[in-house]
């Protein structure tokens, strides 16, 4: 187990307050508003309230509570884990939650973009001027800036977590104040009409349900901070208070918030481009109602600029904590594990860029900018919520032997009691997840939903899967030496590029039974992969 001074021998505390702007940054934004607005229309006020009292508030606490127990070691949710069932769970959840921020690390890159189109532009116009490759190609080269970044400026995460995490809470506040100044100052004239207790009352079918996962995807993230209370001083006192302020903030923004939108916005006929235009749109509608032109509309795009570059420096930190802090020498292959002079793992770092970029080719052969967009937080909405489940299956774990894991701060003083909630909350998680997996935002079973809900599934494999197929790696490297030889990797690669390109080009066709020639094509490559693979390598290779 690492040490607390060890992983910070320079005692440089990060306080409450900075640690609950950080974790504003990868919890709750304007933008998961707008998403779960798009998705639900007013009837998101009934949902936000029913989150936020049986899922925000417990699973804050229990992070808490999870930080306070494991408050010695530096990787967060797969030190719980490792903690509570053993190196072989620790080191699969550390994978699948780095895995997992892959889609979400690629949409705040998206982000970022569209921030810098409307921060140059103030309009949405130059969207339709980028192709979807040069969408994509763009934001490879803003993940390649931060890796950059984080590599050779150690505080530039916090700085811009400060910034970001600052401006955008006042961002809101502006949203919900000057909403409802200015609906007083216009008699109650709302875009949303008409008002009564069915508009906030939702219908309880498939689609309502299936966008439960986005629900939990814009309201979780808070462990991803875990990893910080080893730069708190007191963090048996400090991290609770920083979730306890980071649940009632979040209270606010959604609720208020989405009241707001619904000022600007009419909930029953909502712009498809919401999602990804939305919060210019009603900063845009602000400015000129209050007779100031575009200027909400520039300080709110260098707000996200601020506020999701702060987000993709966070993810990539942790997601690099998480990847050499907690993973076990069993499991992980050393070439993984390979550290520069800094101590940061470079083919880590590289592995990262090739995963996003295998996320961010999958969606290139969809329509527009638009549906990337839309896509992908579909695809966060499967990810996140369902790796967010090994937090309620870790807290359930430490109820479960409260004796072997002591905390000083406790949630829900009875243990079967509260055991009972970190299940209720596995179970719901869990089934929001499956759900998920049903596109949004498209037809459902036009040939762009069916494509959809064949690269979510795939991506789900790919990112989830070749976590379970490390361990193997390591066992031939521990075996050989090496895990494969030069010719080897060669073949692999090109046969799982080959196979995934032909794939993609496949779903963007109207080739009658596509998805199965996908799988088949897929199973046929994924074959030759393991019969090349599973070749004894050359001898010649062997040097580490």
């Amino acid at each position: 187990m690492d040490k607390i001074e060890d992983l910070n021998p320079n005692k440089k505390y990060i306080t409450w307050q900075t640690l609950f702007l950080m974790a504003l940054c990868t919890v709750i934004g304007i933008d998961d508003i707008m998403y779960n607005f798009q998705n639900q229309g007013m009837t998101v006020i009934f949902s936000w309230i029913v989150m936020l009292i049986f899922y925000v508030i417990p699973y804050s606490l229990m992070v808490g509570q999870l930080g306070s127990v494991f408050n010695k070691e530096g990787g967060g949710l797969s030190s719980w884990v490792r903690g509570t069932d053993g190196e072989f769970l620790g080191y699969f959840t550390a994978w699948t939650y780095w895995a997992a921020s892959i889609p979400y690390a690629v949409d705040s890159g998206n982000e970022i973009i569209v921030d810098l189109g409307w921060a140059l532009t103030g309009s949405e116009k130059f969207q339709d001027k980028i192709s979807n490759a040069q969408f994509a190609l763009m934001t490879f080269v803003i993940f390649i800036i931060f890796i950059v970044v984080e590599h050779h400026f150690s505080h530039s995460m916090e700085v811009l977590s400060t910034i970001g995490g600052g401006m955008m809470v006042i961002m809101i506040i502006m949203l919900v104040g000057l909403g409802f100044i200015g609906l007083i100052k216009s008699g109650g004239q709302m875009a949303t009409q008409p008002i009564n207790m069915q508009t906030f009352m939702p219908k309880f079918d498939w689609h309502y349900f299936s966008t439960i996962a986005m629900l939990i995807y814009a309201m979780n993230g808070s462990e991803l901070v875990a990893p910080y209370v080893t730069k708190m001083k007191k963090p048996q006192f400090d991290f609770p208070k920083a979730m306890v302020a980071l649940a009632v903030t979040t209270g606010f923004l959604t609720i208020l918030g989405s009241f707001s939108l619904g000022i600007y916005f009419n909930a029953y006929h909502i712009p498809n481009d919401l999602k990804m235009n939305g919060a210019y749109y009603v900063f845009d509608m602000i400015g000129q109602q209050y007779g100031i032109g575009k200027g909400l509309l520039y300080f709110w795009a260098w707000t996200s600029v601020f506020f999701n570059c702060a987000l993709l420096a966070v993810l990539l930190d942790a997601m690099t904590r998480m990847l050499i802090s907690d993973t076990g020498d069993r499991y992980m292959p050393k070439f993984l594990r390979k550290k520069d002079k800094n101590g940061l793992p470079v083919n880590g770092y590289i592995l990262t860029v090739a995963l996003s970029s295998f996320i961010m080719i999958l969606g290139i052969f969809l329509p527009d900018m638009n549906d990337i967009f839309n896509w992908l937080l579909n695809l966060n909405g499967i990810v996140s919520p369902g790796v967010t489940c090994w937090i309620f299956y870790s807290f359930m774990r430490i109820r479960k032997n409260p004796d072997k894991f002591p905390s000083q701060y406790v949630f829900i003083k009875n243990n079967k009691l509260a055991w009972g909630v970190g299940l209720f909350l596995l179970v719901v998680t869990a089934v929001a997840t499956i759900m998920g997996i049903t596109p949004q935002d498209v037809a459902q079973g036009s040939a762009t939903w069916w494509y959809e809900l064949i690269i979510n599934i795939v991506a789900v494999i790919v990112l989830i899967g070749l976590g379970a197929i490390l361990p193997g790696i390591r066992k031939r490297e521990e075996q050989y030496g090496i895990a494969f030889d030069k010719r080897q990797w060669i073949i692999m690669i090109v046969l799982i590029l080959a196979a995934i390109t032909f794939g993609v080009y496949l779903g963007g066709t109207k080739i009658a039974l596509r998805g199965l020639y996908i799988a088949i094509e897929g199973i046929i490559a994924l074959l030759i992969v393991w019969a090349v693979g599973h070749r004894k390598p050359g001898l010649v290779n062997t040097k580490d």
